[in-house]
């Protein structure tokens, strides 16, 4: 039998779903699973295809032709690291891993270095579609090498989605660069999953709508500039009706909202590079609070709410609530982009922001509208501070502010939580003043600290008695 061209170490969903993709793009494939029954699954939708499912780690790496290309799909942490251990004594110099998992960029980064050391190539390969994705065309975003990726290009280009601007897979860049990306895409899509949910919270509670409305509500924002993926999605959810009760099945589901840690890596990263993003962060933190489901249910029993109904132009409202939510998923975008500036000079990643942007359009589950705009944001500005000062959306961000003031207040006047709505007008009148009260904040550093301060009338550091 001749060599398979292909290897995949994972067999669940994503990992067989990932094989079928390549094979039908024309690429043999070998794989193998611990699971005895993902691999006996794999074998079953593979009848007559040119994959091959291996017995053991051994069988699967004699498999493949050299140099090997083998692509792990396992779960974050210490199977990554077991599934290494268990390839490395069967592999040769310039035979290539893969890992397409959400491993932490630093795990990334030492196990690029440990291979390296061994002749091997590691490339951490960010893959964003979920299952769909995987099967019929996901956006990745590998890293390492370049002349690795070389290797890997061709089948990569084959399976990624396309858009009418190509493929959406490119070189991300060196080191745990695309599992670097691959994160902030993550916490870009924590900040427009709340933004969503905070969207339906106030048209359930301020408006007392139900959820085949706002169902109808986000299909008719998904017909014009607010279209993506997400709001595509949260349509479908809102729309299904549970058989047994005839209830929408989104009002039978717990309010407790899980996480698997990119979303929070993005948010401790942004800390340590001194980046803000409000929105991403707060996003997070509204996870977090959801899983207090029994505090807050005490707590409804003993804070009241203000107590107040929506007042005002129903038809106004949601006008301005659409002008809040682009200029909050704008502020998404914005936040992850401005920290991937940042840390393409931090760990010398060399990002080209507007290629990112590019292939974020297909595939992946941040994809929308709006990113064909930020990819020519930074293709005519590669160094951008952020997209808000960007004159294609500066104009957008003037007009757009008090629409977003007016939803903040009325989530204010009736109690309905708005963390991510919040936090961006927090962020864009933050960013927006040219003078900020952190000279205070300085002055009270130098009181207790002896932090010292620097003057607006002259050069120098300067330290004062503040009590004498």
């Amino acid at each position: 039998m001749s060599k398979s061209e292909f290897g995949v170490v994972g067999l669940g969903v994503m990992g067989q779903n990932l094989a079928l993709n390549v094979e039908r793009n024309g690429f043999s494939v070998a794989g193998f699973d611990l699971d005895a029954d993902k691999s006996k699954r794999m074998t079953e939708k593979a009848a007559g295809k040119r994959v091959r499912v291996a017995g053991s780690i051994g069988e699967l790496v004699e498999a493949l032709e050299s140099p090997r290309r083998i692509l792990m799909l396992v779960p974050a942490g210490s199977a990554v690291d077991a599934v290494i251990g268990d390839l490395q004594p069967h592999l040769q110099p310039e035979d290539i891993l893969i890992d397409g998992g959400n491993s932490y960029f630093q795990d990334t980064d030492r196990r690029f270095r440990q291979l390296a050391a061994a002749g091997l190539d590691y490339v951490g390969a960010g893959i964003s579609g979920g299952e769909e994705g995987a099967l019929w065309g996901p956006c990745l975003m590998p890293g390492g090498r370049r002349q690795a990726y070389q290797r890997l290009e061709p089948i990569f280009n084959r399976i990624a989605a396309r858009t009418e601007e190509g493929p959406c897979s490119t070189y991300i860049g060196s080191g745990a660069a695309g599992h670097y990306v691959k994160m902030v895409h993550n916490g870009v899509e924590y900040g427009i999953m709340q933004l969503l949910c905070e969207t339906y919270d106030l048209l359930r509670k301020a408006l007392g709508m139900e959820a085949l409305q706002v169902r109808d509500l986000y299909r008719k924002w998904n017909q014009g500039e607010l279209s993506s993926f997400l709001l595509e999605i949260s349509a479908v959810v809102l729309g299904k009706v549970d058989e047994t009760t005839g209830r929408p099945l989104v009002d039978l589901v717990l309010d407790t909202a899980g996480q698997k840690g990119t979303g929070k890596w993005t948010a401790q990263c942004a800390l340590d590079l001194g980046v803000a993003i409000p929105t991403l962060s707060v996003a997070v933190e509204g996870r977090i609070l959801s899983g207090y489901k029994r505090e807050r249910v005490e707590a409804a029993r003993r804070i009241q709410a203000p107590g107040e109904s929506f007042q005002g132009d129903r038809a106004a409202f949601l006008e301005s609530l659409g002008e809040a939510y682009y200029l909050a998923m704008l502020a998404c975008y914005a936040q992850g982009l401005a920290m991937l500036r940042e840390a393409s000079r931090e760990y010398t990643y060399d990002l080209d922001l507007a290629d990112i942007a590019r292939i974020w359009k297909g595939g992946c589950i941040i994809r929308s509208r709006m990113l064909d705009p930020i990819r020519r944001a930074y293709a005519e500005d590669p160094e951008l501070a952020n997209l808000l000062v960007d004159p294609q959306f500066s104009g957008r961000v003037n007009g757009h502010l008090s629409g977003l003031r007016r939803v903040v207040q009325a989530a204010s006047q009736t109690g309905v939580p708005a963390l991510a709505y919040s936090a961006t007008l927090g962020y864009i009148d933050s960013y927006r003043s040219e003078f900020l009260p952190a000279n205070l904040l300085q002055a009270q550093r130098d009181l207790f600290g002896a932090h010292t301060y620097r003057r607006l009338d002259r050069d120098g550091v300067f330290h004062t008695d503040w009590a004498s």
